[in-house]
């Protein structure tokens, strides 16, 4: 039996890019009202060499009272792994699931870590649903892709 068998390992484990702004320091620690956290979290995986891959998660978490910011945090967390012998056609969810759940709860840990070190109470990341979130991505493309292919050709047109 040959070696063929799909493998799949975590290499390393890190963050990549971290970035904390308070831009209304030091008036925003005055502030007693509850602000508005927004939450925006992306995901891309690229290969960086071969059975090597790269996949990145990033979180943009922004807290606000009122129209001031209290605290902008950026973390992306990263990750090697080590994928072979997976159909092509699996990659894309390997990728796209797999690898975002690992990191996770690591992004979740180093988003609690930095606001609380700023001086804020602790934002905790709920759960993510990185399945559902992968369907809707490829929903959404294909979507995308339908209207581009509908559009009249006039407007593809590029005119001097």
């Amino acid at each position: 039996m040959s070696d063929q068998q799909p493998v799949f390992s975590i290499e390393k484990i890190y963050v990549k890019d971290l970035s904390l702004e308070i831009p209304n320091a030091p008036r925003i620690f005055l502030e007693r009202e509850t602000p508005e956290v927004n939450i925006q979290l992306h995901s891309k995986g690229e290969r960086v060499d071969e059975g090597l891959y790269e996949v990145l998660l990033t979180v943009t978490v922004t807290a606000k009272v009122k129209e001031k910011t209290m605290f902008l945090v950026e973390v992306g967390q990263a990750g090697i792994f080590q994928i072979r012998n997976v159909p092509e056609g699996e990659m894309d969810p390997v990728l796209g699931i797999g690898c975002p759940n690992i990191l996770f709860p690591y992004l979740r840990e180093a988003v609690s870590d930095i606001v609380t070190r700023a001086g804020f109470h602790a934002v905790i990341l709920s759960p993510v649903n990185f399945e559902a979130l992968y369907h809707q991505g490829k929903q959404q493309a294909e979507m995308n892709a339908v209207a581009a292919a509908e559009k009249p050709e006039e407007e593809n047109k590029i005119t001097h």
